[in-house]
């Protein structure tokens, strides 16, 4: 969304500039703007005219920026570094993988803590960054038993460091780091089992790229042909052409590479590229109705030309415990 100067691509108002060589309270020149007028009279002012239905203001164009208000080669350039770091972490040592994810899940968290602290709730940030290290590292080693009791006790932690705080609001405390811990740390630790087979980077490959191909097949969708709204109260700009779009391009390409790095069968690659774009869909609009219903537009400006961190992982977070479950389905181990 930008943000158009409301002033912008409108006149004065003022008809009666004074003209030169006379400067409006310059000495030699005439005590008022307008000579005619007297001194307690007031500058006549002329009403904007107005606008329209479905009219806005003309704004001003700014160099480098795109529809969304976004700085777009800040955008660019931010969104392939995260690429290369990933890509870097698969390819020259997958469990390297493990950090990428600690370091995005603590980040995560961060930032959803400070967008809930709006609604006056105070989740103890320390034993939930704790918690996200324990949580990755039980994925990767033991599984998903041993991941749910990290978070179990990632959220019983954190509940006893508030309580020892004296903190009178307790409940509203406590509903906040259980979101916060089921959230972020839980969904995104999923990449860890998805990395532990031999073939782990393949299919954490797959699940970036599924996720990629929907989000740019449903922007260029509906761009170019979206015309129905999605869900016009919680992200206005989906449509449902977009959402074919994405279907369609996550489905295809992922055909496509699991088919060539894997050896799935090509409808089995459609099945994984499908489902993985509609919890992706799902995982972005989840996080623009939080956004929504705490007021903010961005989780916050870490990243340029992107907002925040959390505004990259939406999608990816429902992507990766999902795509855990259908590898287990088409490729089990």
């Amino acid at each position: 969304m930008s943000y158009l100067d409301p002033r912008a691509g409108q006149t004065s108002g003022d008809d009666t500039s004074v003209p030169t060589p006379y400067a409006y309270g310059s000495p030699g020149g005439p005590a008022y703007q307008n000579p005619a007028w007297h001194a307690d009279e007031q500058r006549p002012e002329t009403p904007p005219a107005k606008r329209g239905p479905g009219k806005r203001r003309a704004g001003r164009g700014e160099k480098g920026k795109s529809r969304a208000g976004r700085n777009l080669p800040a955008a660019i350039a931010v969104g392939v570094s995260l690429g290369l770091v990933v890509l870097a972490s698969l390819l020259v040592w997958p469990p390297a993988l493990l950090g990428v994810v600690v370091v995005a899940a603590a980040v995560g968290v961060w930032e959803t803590t400070r967008a809930l602290s709006v609604t006056g709730a105070r989740p103890p940030l320390i034993p939930l960054i704790a918690g996200t290290a324990v949580m990755t590292g039980l994925a990767w080693y033991e599984g998903p038993d041993a991941l749910t009791l990290g978070l179990v006790a990632t959220i019983g932690a954190a509940c006893l460091w508030r309580l020892a705080d004296g903190v009178a609001a307790v409940r509203r405390d406590f509903t906040a780091t259980t979101l916060i811990a089921v959230y972020v740390p839980f969904l995104l630790s999923f990449a860890g089992m998805l990395v532990r087979p031999e073939d782990g980077q393949w299919r954490v490959l797959a699940v970036v790229v599924a996720v990629v191909l929907s989000d740019t097949g449903g922007y260029a969708a509906g761009v170019f042909l979206g015309k129905h709204p999605m869900a016009p109260k919680i992200s206005p700009k989906k449509s449902w052409e977009g959402f074919a779009g994405s279907v369609t391009a996550s489905a295809i390409g992922s055909a496509a590479l699991l088919f060539f790095l894997m050896e799935i069968p090509v409808y089995h690659g459609l099945l994984f590229g499908a489902v993985i774009s509609v919890v992706a869909v799902l995982g972005d609009l989840a996080e623009s109705m939080l956004k929504r219903d705490l007021g903010v537009k961005d989780m916050s400006n870490l990243l340029p030309g992107h907002g925040g961190l959390m505004d990259r992982l939406d999608s990816i977070l429902f992507a990766v415990p999902t795509a855990y479950l259908l590898f287990a389905i088409i490729a089990p181990n």
